[in-house]
């Protein structure tokens, strides 16, 4: 693709001003905390919203599961190329900020299944390049062991987004003030933010990688030459499309990539079962307890944000010594913290039906189990980042966002089917949603664990950077990510249409 790229100096340690770097990080943090937003509105009055919209479990399972994970998913590819394409991560970040905010306060008009079933679709559709284009432009920012610090704080916004969400559903519940009324006023502030991104935030040069490879030094050979360069703003489709073949490539080469993306999509999909389900199972929990849910999103919010820093921090420190902490963190917290999980499922239990020594050991146990599993999202992030082609990173994060996407999506919608016909608030379905958790959550993590501790030495492999070299024929390999898609594809259409079917 050498007519369609011209070759762009990377830099090997990002010259940014130190006060733009901090305003850049900050209006990331927000927008990225903004766009998270609505899920936690919809995990904390998931009774409220399921009354008030004459919803089903299955309904709200579509809502939470994969209505927006799929356009999620598929739309960051384009939209994510789009910013590499034309080296416009800023704008196509304030574009899609807008359009969410949009769509985040016509979620707060809707009436029925339908309309916030749209609103929702549409929201994924501005909240999809948000988390890779955030996470590209910070790993430019900064000098590589500082970039996990940085996306480390991003990712703070996932969990002070629990800790006001926590706040905001005892206030609301106290004045007895409508949750539709919390993503209006979020879509408003969304705007806002949108606007100071694209005036205070700054396209950066390109990183070098990880990984040698053009500019980084290794010989360039056969298709993947052009991933070393910046594509330049062609409307030739031959051009877009060797370029993106190129970038696939590279993923397809990289061994350990897969056993990245599968075992991160596992961690998510504990994660995001935990997220949408376990506040309103513990509210049903301890019916006597008014402020759980305030302190819920206490402890999600400050000790989440501690163990997500306390893992790029710590990445950093070591940095010179090993690149492979992230892999470490993530693999022995995620298994140590599904035993707290457990329990905290079990904690009325243990306690003999004791209320308040119930709730003594929910707190210590959950505070405990945020500790040791939320280290990981800021610190193998970043690792992905830095291991990607530098101009194409953007869309090489949409790649392994998009696996992890279509797979953790399926957890609400499990999780949905499996409480159809059982009404909100019964024994029963406090009964079968402490089931579902204790299995979905426990196991999420231990395959994630393993998974990633199998891709320690695979990671080591692809940093030396010899698989960049020699033309890419049709291995096991390929067959094997092809035959993987087309299983992929098939159960996220068959779940997405089994959860339709049973809404009726």
């Amino acid at each position: 693709m050498a007519d369609g790229s011209r070759d762009t100096p990377l830099t090997t340690r990002p010259q940014v001003p130190v006060w733009r770097i901090t305003v850049s990080l900050i209006l990331l943090f927000l927008n990225y905390f903004l766009a998270q937003y609505d899920k936690f509105i919809l995990s904390y009055f998931q009774d409220d919203v399921i009354r008030s919209l004459n919803l089903n479990s299955s309904s709200y399972g579509v809502l939470s599961g994969y209505a927006t994970g799929i356009v999620y998913a598929l739309l960051a590819l384009p939209t994510a190329y789009l910013a590499d394409y034309t080296s416009a991560r800023v704008w196509v970040l304030t574009v899609a900020a807008l359009w969410w905010s949009l769509c985040a306060i016509f979620q707060g008009l809707s009436h029925n299944f339908w309309q916030i079933l749209l609103a929702r679709v549409g929201m994924g559709v501005g909240q999809a390049p948000v988390e890779a284009l955030s996470v590209s432009l910070i790993s430019d920012l900064m000098g590589k062991k500082y970039v996990f610090f940085g996306s480390s704080v991003l990712y703070v916004g996932v969990y002070i987004g629990e800790a006001v969400s926590g706040q905001i559903a005892v206030a609301f519940a106290r004045t007895d003030t409508s949750w539709n009324n919390a993503l209006i006023a979020i879509g408003i502030v969304g705007l806002v933010v949108a606007v100071f991104v694209r005036v205070f935030v700054r396209e950066p040069a390109r990183q070098t990688s990880l990984i040698p490879i053009g500019d980084n030094g290794v010989s360039e050979e056969h298709h993947l030459s052009s991933i070393s360069k910046r594509p330049s703003f062609d409307p030739n489709f031959a051009v877009v499309r060797d370029h993106i073949k190129s970038t696939l490539q590279y993923v397809i080469r990289m061994r350990s990539f897969y056993l990245l993306t599968l075992s991160a999509a596992f961690r998510q999909l504990g994660g995001n079962v935990f997220g949408y389900y376990m506040p309103s199972y513990l509210s049903n929990l301890y019916p006597s307890e008014t402020s759980l849910l305030s302190r819920y999103g206490i402890i999600v919010g400050v000790v989440g944000s501690v163990s997500v820093l306390l893992g790029g921090l710590l990445t950093a420190l070591v940095w010179e010594r090993t690149k492979l902490l992230p892999l470490y963190l993530t693999a022995i917290g995620g298994m140590i913290s599904s035993v707290f999980v457990l329990l905290m499922l079990f904690s009325l239990n243990i306690a003999h039906q004791d209320q308040s020594k119930g709730v003594a050991i929910l707190y210590g146990t959950m505070s405990l189990a945020y500790l040791t599993a939320e280290t990981w999202l800021g610190a193998v992030n970043s690792l992905i980042a830095l291991l990607l082609p530098p101009h194409t990173k953007t869309f090489g994060l949409a790649i392994w966002s998009l696996v992890q996407v279509l797979i953790y999506s399926s957890g609400p919608e499990i999780l949905g089917l499996a409480l159809q016909n059982t009404d909100a608030g019964t024994s029963a379905y406090l009964e079968k949603t402490r089931i579902a958790l204790a299995v979905l959550i426990p196991v999420g993590y231990w395959i994630a664990g393993v998974g990633f501790l199998l891709a320690i030495p695979l990671v080591r492999r692809d940093l030396a950077g010899d698989f960049v070299k020699g033309e890419l024929r049709w291995t096991r390999r390929k067959g094997g990510l092809a035959l993987g898609g087309c299983i992929l594809g098939a159960l996220v259409l068959a779940l997405f249409v089994v959860s339709i079917y049973y809404r009726a």
